[in-house]
């Protein structure tokens, strides 16, 4: 579903993945990210997802104009896995709100691997 922002003109409408996009973008400007990930369902490989993709290892569910976000991360080697998770949740937060002027509910941040240099 995706966000409907009523003016005195009509209607907005934000799609669920310009959301994901955001979301995307915002969290690869946070110290310790690597890249989002997704997993293979065939084999369960784990993929870090381009610059081009990275809508894909988010989901992002709209409700009554509140939106509920997953984002799937690979982090850096020897970070705070919780600063790097909050400081996510918080760029990605702020940024979404500002741009859309929606309300975020709920920013889940899943860490599925940790990468070595």
């Amino acid at each position: 579903m995706s966000a409907n922002i009523k003016t005195d003109k009509g209607f907005i409408i934000i799609d669920n993945n310009v959301i994901a996009n955001i979301a995307g973008v915002s969290a690869m400007e946070s110290y310790g990210i690597v890249g989002m990930a997704a997993k293979s369902a065939a084999d369960g490989i784990l993929e870090i997802l381009k610059f081009d993709k990275l809508s894909k290892g988010i989901k992002v569910s709209t409700e009554n104009n509140e939106i509920n976000i997953s984002l799937h991360v690979v982090l850096e080697y020897g970070v705070k896995i919780s600063t790097v998770g909050e400081n996510i949740i918080d760029r990605v937060k702020f940024n979404i709100e500002s741009l859309t002027g929606l309300t975020i509910n709920n920013i889940e941040v899943v860490v599925e691997g940790v990468r070595f240099k």
